[in-house]
């Protein structure tokens, strides 16, 4: 299943909900476009919505890295949302669960930018 995204806005944050499979290819590209076209929009505080994520691999997760430093950098933040059992144990595996902040309840995250 091909990845794609969609942005909305909440309370002043980006919301970025993600479908289908973060992989090599086309599924990294794309988060990297979305996350860098956000950026050039002055867009700096991202939720990305990871509920219908099915899979991601190792470049998927270097994607996400890549895209929470691109944040931080520019002075905002990036925070996951409803990751599946899936990425959930993946970004444990990897130690990354320590570097994002994660929520699975929507308001509490949007909450957390203020």
């Amino acid at each position: 299943m091909a990845l794609r995204a969609t942005h909305r806005e909440a309370a002043g944050v980006t919301v970025v909900d993600i479908g289908g499979r973060i992989t090599l290819g086309e599924g990294s590209a794309l988060l990297r476009k979305t996350i860098r076209e956000l950026l050039e929009d002055q867009r700096t505080m991202i939720l990305l919505n990871l509920a219908d994520v099915d899979y991601i691999d190792s470049s998927g997760i270097g994607e996400l890295v890549s895209a929470y430093t691109g944040v931080k950098n520019r002075g905002g933040s990036l925070k996951l949302l409803h990751l599946t059992r899936k990425v959930h144990d993946l970004l444990q595996l990897t130690k990354l669960f320590t570097v994002f902040e994660v929520y699975s309840d929507e308001t509490t995250a949007l909450r957390s930018f203020q």
